[in-house]
């Protein structure tokens, strides 16, 4: 995001201010603080519900860099057309859902194979980055919000520029 206010221009980027949030950390230094302890979150719990936000590919895959930056990223789905992400997120999240160009949708989180791999929740759908391999058991929705705001701005430059 640029920041504009004043005679210079900086780029800045991380998610919304708050404490101990991913870039803020190393903000002033780049050395990243070692007096923030982020302990890794569990897995989601097999059968538990969960919603699903899906959003277009495109808008998806920058929104999920994003929020991996951010070490913000929960669980991430892709279709099987590659048309479409889905982004686990807390229960009750699709009441309140009304970000235009996506759809949330309670869903429930299945239960880990034989392998020890959590299969997807959707059928034909396959794990962009798997609760494995997530830093969160599922993404805020007030993060996911901004990714997807960053995302479109990010979106709309590269656009210009062709």
């Amino acid at each position: 995001m640029l920041d504009t206010d004043g005679p210079r221009t900086t780029a800045r980027s991380g998610p919304p201010p708050g404490p101990g949030t991913g870039p803020a950390d190393t903000a002033r230094t780049g050395v990243p603080r070692t007096d923030v302890v982020r302990p890794r979150p569990l897995r989601p719990v097999a059968g538990e519900p969960c919603d699903l936000v899906t959003v277009p590919a495109r808008e998806g895959l920058e929104a999920a860099d994003i929020l991996r930056l951010w070490d913000s990223a929960g669980p991430v789905l892709h279709d099987g057309s590659g048309a479409t992400l889905g982004f686990l997120v807390p229960p009750g999240t699709a009441d309140g859902w009304d970000l235009p160009g996506s759809a949330c949708a309670p869903t429930r989180v299945p239960a880990a194979g034989s392998s020890g791999a959590t299969p997807p929740p959707v059928t034909g759908a396959c794990w962009l980055l798997p609760p494995e391999g997530a830093c969160a058991p599922a993404t805020e929705p007030a993060l996911l919000r901004a990714a997807l705001r960053e995302a479109a701005r990010v979106i709309e430059v590269a656009d210009r520029c062709r």
